[in-house]
C-alpha cells in the first residue's frame, strides 16, 4: 500500500487560559490517502474544527500545536524533536510559516469553511476575488485568470456565469456562495481539501445538491477530503472512511460501511440511535444523555464513561486507546473501548456503575449492547435511511474538549 498523503501521529492542540488548559485535540492519529473522501464526526465541541485548522498550523493565542507530527507528501508541516538541553523543540525539517504559506495553503492543501459569507468579502464582486485568488495562486496573468475564473463557475454549477463574475456575495444565494468557495478551492486543483461543515447552514435540498456536487468533482479532479461535521447522514452518503471524536479524542476508525452494519464504540452508537430516520418515530429517538464534560477537566478513564450505558467500574480508572478490534475491507476498524479482548482490561469482571453515579450524568443503568444499532441484519437499511433523512443529532450539547490510567 502505498504512503498516505496526510499522515497525523498523536497530534495535541491546546488552549491556555486564565481558567486552566484545555486540551482541544488529545493525541489524535489518522491518515488521509489519494482520492478519498475520510470522515471526522462528532458533537459540537469535540475538537474537530481545532484538529482540522492545526494541520495547517492555523492555531493563534491562547492556543498551541504541543505535541504530534503532521505530514503532507513526505514533507513535514509540524513536529518535534528532544534537543541538546533534553527540551522539545521544531524539527529541523519542519516547512516554515512562510513555506506553508506560500507552498502548501491554497496550492497543496485548500480550506472550505461553514460560513461562505466569512469567506468573501462583501465589497468585492465574486469574479474578482476568484480570479485574484487564481491570479496570485498560479502566476496567471489578469486575462488568463478571468477566464479561468468564469471556467470555474461554470464548473461548479453557476448558472450564466460570465453576468455572475461582475455580481457581489450578497447577490447569491447560500448554496451559491457555497459553490463559489469550492470554485475558489478546486481552482488551483489541490491535492487534499479540507471542508469544515461546508453544508452545516444550508436547508436539506441544497445541501443534498452541494454534496453531489463535491462527489462529481472529486471523481474528475481526483481530489482528497476531509470532511468535518456532525452530520451521520453526511458522512453515510460521502465518506469512504470516518473518525469519530469525542472530547478532544478519536474513539472509533472504520471504513464507512463497516461503521453503520458493525459499530464498535458506545459513543457511534449512541450518535446512530439518536438521528432521525424515516423509519421512526419521533418518540423512538434516543438523544445522547447528559453533557459533554469540560475539556480543561476531562472525567478519568474513559472520558464518555459519565453518559455511556455500558460503563462498567474500569472504565472509570483505565483510559483505553484506539485499537484495532476487528478488520474489514483492507482497513483495520479500531475502537477505544475496554469491552473489547484487545484491551485485556477485566472489562466482563467488572462491575457496572452504580446508578447513582450514572444518574448524575442523566444516563439510565444499563449494561452491554450486542452490536451496532438495529443489529447486524439491519445495518445497510440503517445507512440507507440515515441518508435518506439527514442525520444530525437530536441532541447536540456543546463544550470545547478533553489524566488517568492508561491501558
Amino acid at each position: 500500500m502505498t504512503d498516505p498523503l496526510l499522515r497525523v501521529e498523536n497530534l495535541k492542540t491546546q488552549f491556555f487560559t486564565d481558567a486552566g488548559t484545555v486540551r482541544a485535540v488529545d493525541g489524535i492519529s489518522f491518515e488521509v490517502r489519494e482520492g478519498e473522501i475520510v470522515g471526522l464526526v462528532g458533537e459540537s465541541g469535540a475538537g474537530k474544527s481545532v484538529a482540522s485548522m492545526s494541520l495547517l498550523r492555523l492555531i493563534e493565542d491562547p492556543g498551541e500545536i504541543v505535541a504530534g507530527e503532521i505530514t503532507y507528501k513526505g514533507e513535514t508541516i509540524f513536529g518535534l524533536e528532544e534537543g541538546p538541553d533534553g527540551e522539545l523543540r521544531e524539527r529541523e525539517d519542519m516547512l516554515s510559516n512562510e513555506e506553508i504559506r506560500t507552498q502548501i495553503r491554497g496550492n497543496e492543501i485548500a480550506v472550505i469553511f461553514q460560513d461562505p459569507m466569512e469567506s468573501l468579502n462583501p465589497v468585492f464582486t465574486i469574479g474578482g476575488q476568484l480570479r485574484e485568488f487564481i491570479e496570485l495562486n498560479r502566476d496567471l496573468p489578469k486575462d488568463a485568470a478571468k477566464e479561468e475564473a468564469i471556467r470555474m463557475l461554470r464548473e461548479v454549477g453557476i448558472p450564466d456565469p460570465e453576468q455572475r463574475y461582475g455580481e457581489y456575495p450578497h447577490q447569491f444565494s447560500g448554496g451559491m456562495r457555497q459553490r463559489v468557495l469550492i470554485a475558489m478551492a478546486l481552482a488551483c486543483e489541490p491535492s487534499l481539501i479540507i471542508a469544515d461543515e461546508p453544508t452545516t447552514a444550508l436547508d436539506v435540498t441544497v445541501e443534498g445538491q452541494i454534496l453531489e456536487l463535491v462527489d462529481e468533482l472529486q471523481d474528475k479532479y481526483d481530489t482528497s477530503f476531509l470532511w468535518v461535521t456532525h452530520d451521520m447522514g453526511v458522512v453515510a452518503e460521502i465518506c469512504d472512511r470516518v473518525n469519530v471524536m469525542y472530547l478532544g479524542e478519536i474513539v472509533e476508525q472504520a471504513p464507512v460501511d463497516e461503521l453503520f452494519h458493525d459499530t464498535k464504540h458506545p459513543y457511534t452508537t449512541a450518535l446512530l440511535n439518536s438521528m432521525p430516520r424515516p423509519d421512526r418515530t419521533v418518540g423512538e429517538l434516543e438523544p445522547i444523555e447528559g453533557v459533554m464534560p469540560e475539556a480543561i477537566n476531562p472525567p478519568s478513564g474513559c472520558r464518555f464513561h459519565p453518559r455511556c450505558p455500558e460503563a462498567r467500574e474500569v472504565c472509570q480508572r483505565v483510559h483505553p486507546d484506539a485499537r484495532e478490534v476487528a478488520h474489514a475491507d483492507g482497513h483495520p476498524h479500531r475502537a477505544a473501548c475496554l469491552k473489547h479482548d484487545v484491551f485485556d482490561a477485566g472489562y466482563d469482571e467488572s462491575p457496572p456503575l452504580e446508578t447513582a453515579t450514572q444518574e448524575t450524568a442523566g444516563v439510565p443503568a444499563g449494561g452491554r449492547s450486542t452490536g451496532g444499532p438495529g443489529g447486524e441484519d439491519g445495518a445497510t437499511d440503517l445507512k440507507d435511511s440515515v441518508i435518506e433523512d439527514g442525520g444530525e443529532p437530536t441532541d447536540g450539547t456543546r463544550s470545547d474538549d478533553r489524566g488517568e490510567t492508561h491501558e
